[in-house]
């Protein structure tokens, strides 16, 4: 009975009522608080994934598993704005979409560019909505009746759209839509950091990209002079196989160094290395904000090849000073040496040999002889000589010259040798320059053969072709050429032989000849062995004829 009145009381008092509205409100509250913690769940990892170098995609795969269980949607789709344009990035999930990921959005009857325009949250139902626009196609394509279009803002700029859509109706609630707003908030500065690193990283590379482009060598030095970073062209012309140890820094380097880092100004000085390389250094300090200086850069050019240019055009200059210096010398002289042989010539005639006065006309006439051939060499190194081009046979003119100089070469006990090819082709040249050549390579062999000693001294003469040239070899078993003569042989008036018996002419001359006709001149030589001089003549050769 007792338990009867209790539940009657019970009843009567609304103490059961109460209990289960207790336990229901307990339940709401307890599934409010559940999706709260989710909520702040989601802004939580949306906050630990805000690494700059995370990518949007990586950002949204944090929290799209848990925001799925949280909100009703079927599809999510997150629109980034690049260079005025408004761009499909990602998509989940991955197969859905009728637009592929990357196409731009166009401005005009865009809902997505009107969300990001007004800066509005936009609902919008597909089914119950007359209105056209340029995602609405797409979207119902894709099975998609309510779209819910979420602005993405970071303080005033624009990032992109936020863009949710369901199948079916949605429950979304006012809760529901201050969460999302609040999660594109986030996800603005999430995205807006990554943006910005990837732009920073994009820059670093197309500055790492042209630092290692550029062909001369770049150094960056810190205070202490310690290489901070270098270029591909510091490492290839130093050959470093690795680290940052630059084997350049001679104590006068490090005194520009110092002096730039001092002075806050450029500076600059000629580097010769061991190796023969000439480099032009130039450094230039590198300042903060509060014009501190924090470091150097060593901008070092190789010039190697310019200096050799540049002592080549010295010397092309000289060559024509000379040459034109030498014509006139020679065109002054001509007249009274003329007059001086002539005479000698009538005097020798009426004079009899066994007159104490003929030895003295005769020496005359040798030494104006002399100087009229030093004058016709001086001639044709000045080019006042005539070039006429003909097809002729180096055969036929070695043989020429051997005509006139054999006799006089047997006297000195030298014995000639000729390997002529019998099948060498023509060459278009001057015979009569071509002679004076090989004339002039063969008195220099004598002369070195002479010089050496020897009991019995030999010259080969040579004739073959290779790669479309002809050719002459003179080699001799002479003195020999130091090895640093050899460069200046062929300059005008430079001679290795003794006092009186040579003008330096003969090889500026023949040089000068070879080059008129295309060909060159090569020489192999080595001390007390000998000397090979190679007169080398282009098979085809297109000549003007110079005066």
């Amino acid at each position: 009975m007792l338990e009867d009145k209790q539940e009657m009381i019970a009843l009567l008092t609304g103490v059961k009522s109460s209990k289960r509205n207790y336990y229901t409100e307990l339940k709401e509250t307890v599934g409010q608080l559940r999706k709260k913690n989710m909520q702040l769940e989601i802004i939580s990892e949306v906050m630990k994934s805000m690494k700059v170098d995370m990518s949007p995609e990586e950002i949204l795969q944090n929290v799209i598993e848990k925001l799925r269980a949280l909100i009703q949607f079927e599809r999510f789709g997150l629109l980034l704005l690049h260079d005025s344009q408004l761009i499909l990035t990602n998509v989940y999930p991955k197969d859905s979409y009728t637009l592929e990921v990357g196409t731009p959005i166009p401005h005009e009857n865009s809902l997505y560019w009107s969300a990001l325009n007004k800066r509005q949250t936009i609902f919008q139902d597909l089914i119950e909505e007359q209105a056209s626009f340029y995602e609405k196609p797409h979207l119902l394509e894709l099975g998609i009746s309510t779209v819910l279009i979420l602005p993405i803002y970071s303080k005033k700029k624009r990032i992109g759209i936020l863009s949710i859509g369901c199948r079916g109706s949605s429950d979304w609630g006012i809760d529901d839509l201050a969460f999302l707003e609040q999660l594109t908030d986030h996800l603005a500065v999430s995205i807006e950091n990554a943006q910005l690193y990837n732009e920073v990283l994009r820059g670093k590379q197309q500055w790492e990209d042209t630092f290692k482009a550029v062909n001369d060598m770049i150094i960056v030095f810190d205070e202490e002079l310690r290489v901070l970073q270098c270029n591909d062209a510091v490492r290839e012309f130093f050959q470093m196989e690795g680290g940052l140890d630059v084997p350049m820094l001679h104590e006068m380097h490090k005194e520009l160094l110092r002096e730039t880092f001092l002075s806050k100004k450029p500076g600059y000085i000629e580097v010769y290395f061991p190796n023969g390389s000439i480099c032009e250094m130039y450094t230039y300090p590198v300042q903060n904000n509060e014009q501190q200086v924090y470091g150097v850069i060593a901008y070092i050019k190789d010039v190697t090849e310019k200096r050799k240019v540049e002592l080549q055009l010295q010397h092309s200059g000289k060559l024509a000073a000379i040459g034109e210096m030498a014509a006139g010398i020679a065109h002054e002289l001509n007249s009274p040496l003329t007059a001086i042989l002539g005479n000698a010539q009538l005097l020798l005639r009426s004079t009899a040999e066994q007159n104490a006065s003929f030895t003295l006309l005769k020496d005359i006439h040798s030494c104006g002889s002399r100087c009229k051939t030093i004058i016709k060499s001086l001639l044709t190194f000045s080019r006042q000589d005539e070039y006429l081009f003909s097809p002729c046979s180096l055969n036929e003119a070695i043989g020429q010259v051997l005509h006139l100089l054999q006799g006089q070469l047997k006297q000195q006990r030298i014995t000639i040798t000729q390997l002529l090819e019998p099948s060498l082709p023509l060459v278009e040249a001057s015979q009569s320059q071509i002679e004076q050549v090989i004339i002039n390579l063969l008195l220099n062999a004598r002369d070195a053969i002479e010089e050496k000693s020897y009991e019995r001294g030999e010259i080969v003469v040579r004739t073959f072709w290779e790669q479309d040239c002809a050719c002459i070899s003179i080699s001799d078993n002479g003195i020999g050429i130091e090895e640093n003569r050899l460069s200046q042989i062929f300059h005008p008036f430079y001679t290795t032989k003794g006092v009186g018996k040579g003008t330096g002419l003969g090889l500026s001359v023949s040089i000068g000849i070879a080059k008129a006709h295309g060909g060159a001149i090569e020489v192999h030589s080595r001390v007390y062995e000998g000397s090979t001089f190679t007169l080398r003549l282009p098979l085809q050769f297109v000549h003007h004829t110079e005066v």
